[in-house]
């Protein structure tokens, strides 16, 4: 989980601090030498940590905290703050052209997922209605035309390319007028990148740039190679003056340092952060939440945009009514199951909700609980549709059971659960229904219009 370390250590800090009815000077120093360790091993740049613990400390020790009657709270909003001050205070949207097409360059090293990236990036504009076109400029790497064509194929965006025997600059410069002809308004062009940084790298970008004049030009780095991100994104910055930060692989680095670092030392804000492997795993990046969700402190918000965009209103509306009619079944069931996976993994979920401590929940594995939703799964498919609209007569026919457990890959004693469980919460919907006036608390939507899936 992105910032598992930082985030437990932080919390058992302030956890400390709140449990305090008084805090003295030497608590505060105490707690901030704590805060200072906890971020130098997260990787988070040294002169970060410097100044970001010496504008807390200073903070903490004013009178606001000292002859506060809750100081413990008044430390957290404080570390809050300045977390959020320190990644970029809001987040930062691309500016788009109004009349016209935006060209968004994307560069960075080789390895930092850019061709990727410029998949999910073109996805996630084409849901806010953009009209993307995707440009290969990387002639260098083998199949990595192929690999942006691929790319560009599962998302269903068109991709431009003029082979690998023309120059980078003349390819994006003739993306335009491609673009202006297919009716794209956004050109994201992928850029070549090196193992390293050197000047043939630089000054190729530095032409194209000229040539094609992009809007914004989008660094993309790996946050699993903590301090070298941030020394890639500041000789990319000194040298294109970017216009912002992708951090790629965010969900896969415990540590977070880049993170943390990359806006301080460039001035440059972190606009979206990959967290996962799925063309859908791209988020706007949100300084304020994600110090709230190191702290513990959850991100709702973010929980709630995200059952926005990936639950069927409609349709969890009318399984809670079937729910509440006791109309439901397997079908609904399984219906219900779907919209639950939408959200995405369980573990990236209970990281949005207040409260949220890394370390309590380490160890835990939730792939657990997606196991075992997949094989539910098996088992409702393995039946008839008839036998999902009415379960009963498979409860009564041990030949059904049979059959559905070998079908599903499973066996009868998990046939059983299966049926156990689904009776099990028809009750409780009974129940609930029968509660009457307090029932009607969840509205005309039923109970799943309360719920996210």
């Amino acid at each position: 989980m992105a910032f598992e370390g930082l985030s437990s250590k932080l919390q058992e800090t302030i956890k400390k601090l709140k449990g305090k009815g008084k805090l003295s000077e030497k608590d505060i120093k105490e707690a901030m030498r704590e805060v200072k360790l906890a971020l130098l091993e997260a990787d988070v740049n040294y002169k970060v940590v410097k100044n970001f613990v010496k504008s807390v400390s200073e903070k903490c020790l004013g009178d606001q905290v000292m002859e506060s009657l809750t100081p413990g709270q008044q430390v957290v909003k404080i570390v809050n703050e300045e977390l959020t001050e320190l990644m970029g205070t809001t987040e930062k949207k691309i500016e788009f052209v109004n009349n016209g097409i935006t060209m968004i360059m994307l560069v960075g090293l080789q390895g930092a997922g850019k061709t990727t990236m410029a998949g999910k990036l073109a996805l996630n504009l084409r849901k806010s209605n953009k009209k993307p076109l995707l440009v290969a400029c990387d002639v260098y790497r083998p199949a990595a035309i192929k690999q942006l064509q691929v790319v560009g194929k599962s998302i269903d965006v068109p991709v431009f390319t003029m082979g690998d025997k023309n120059s980078p600059v003349d390819i994006s410069k003739a993306s335009i007028e491609h673009a202006k002809s297919i009716g794209a308004n956004v050109v994201i062009v992928d850029t070549a990148g090196r193992l390293h940084i050197d000047e043939a790298l630089m000054g190729e970008l530095e032409d194209i740039k000229a040539s094609i004049n992009p809007s914004e030009i989008l660094l993309v780095v790996d946050a699993m190679t903590g301090q070298d991100a941030v020394n890639v994104a500041e000789t990319f910055n000194n040298t294109l003056d970017i216009t912002g930060v992708i951090v790629t692989k965010l969900d896969g680095d415990t540590r977070g340092g880049a993170a943390l670092s990359i806006k301080a030392i460039t001035e440059k804000p972190i606009k979206y952060v990959g967290m996962g492997e799925k063309m859908t795993d791209l988020e706007i990046f949100h300084p304020e939440r994600m110090a709230s969700r190191i702290l513990g402190m959850g991100d709702v918000l973010s929980l709630i945009e995200k059952a926005q965009s990936a639950i069927d209103e409609k349709k969890a509306t009318e399984l809670g009514n079937r729910m509440m009619n006791q109309e439901f079944n397997l079908e609904d069931f399984l219906e219900t199951m779907n919209q639950m996976k939408n959200l995405g993994p369980m573990g990236k979920l209970v990281e949005m909700i207040p409260g949220f401590n890394a370390k309590e929940l380490k160890g835990v594995d939730f792939s657990q609980s997606e196991k075992a939703m997949g094989k539910m799964e098996a088992i409702i498919h393995s039946m008839t549709a008839k036998e999902r609209k009415n379960p009963s007569i498979v409860s009564s026919s041990p030949s059904r059971k049979k059959r559905i457990a070998d079908g599903s890959g499973s066996n009868i004693q998990a046939v059983n659960k299966l049926l156990k469980d689904f009776e099990m919460m028809k009750k409780m919907m009974k129940q609930m229904k029968g509660m009457g006036g307090k029932a009607g608390k969840f509205g005309k939507k039923g109970l799943f219009g309360k719920l996210p899936f």
